[in-house]
């Protein structure tokens, strides 16, 4: 399932959100342009590899992007989710916020894989935790959602509940269902960095007060 758009009005312009998608998108296209020697020297420097950790790296990772899927998704989720948040809570407050659940998520990482020499990259465990405070935020807002049903692909309008929850459902099982495997070197998604993300998200959004004139069009609404 993938998500399109939420129904939840947004009141202000999502600057910090759309900012951090440009962002993203122009170190990728850097990225695209490397010879192959060159990426790769790149994302062992810049990416998060446990068994040598540059503390650094745990920001520069999240502005990396292993390919075009990998990109377009992190920043259709971080759109779809991180508009509502940076409404409710301040761009300012937000960008904290949202590489704070990044660093959470990369320690989360780094615990459960002390060992790997595989370099993680990629948005995703700060988006986790812009989607767990979605979850506790808006649980009860609608999102249009891409779903395939059999051979046939058709839009639905989902609880964001179901939606994050079954999402999360994902990371938790195939994050503990890989605990026992024993291969350092290969690649794969770090599944403990979205888990860790989005529990960040959901717990530290409690500290992120919604701006007063956000609460006061609530009110009204």
């Amino acid at each position: 399932m993938i998500p399109l758009r939420s129904t939840e009005r947004a009141y202000s312009a999502a600057t910090v959100t759309a900012s951090l998608i440009a962002v993203n998108t122009i170190i990728f296209l850097y990225e695209v342009m490397l010879p192959p020697s060159e990426l790769n020297h790149l994302v062992r420097e810049f990416g998060i590899v446990p068994d040598r950790l540059w503390l650094a790296s745990i920001f520069t990772s999240m502005f990396l992007h292993g390919g075009w899927l990998h990109l377009i998704g992190n920043m259709l989720f971080l759109w779809v989710f991180g508009r509502n948040i940076e409404d409710l809570i301040g761009g300012a407050k937000y960008l904290f916020f949202y590489l704070l659940c990044g660093v959470l998520a990369a320690v989360v990482h780094i615990i459960f894989n002390p060992y790997s020499r595989v370099p993680t990259i990629g948005a995703s465990g700060a988006i986790a935790g812009v989607m767990g405070a979605y979850l506790v935020k808006f649980p009860r807002a609608r999102i249009i959602t891409l779903v395939p049903i059999f051979f046939f692909v058709t839009t639905m309008e989902l609880p964001a509940a179901f939606l994050l929850l079954w999402w999360f459902a994902i990371q938790f099982f195939n994050g503990f269902g890989s605990l026992g495997e024993n291969d350092f070197s290969g690649g794969g998604t770090a599944f403990f960095a979205h888990i860790g993300g989005f529990v960040a998200g959901m717990l530290l959004i409690r500290f992120f007060p919604p701006r007063q004139r956000f609460r006061s069009w609530y009110v009204e609404d």
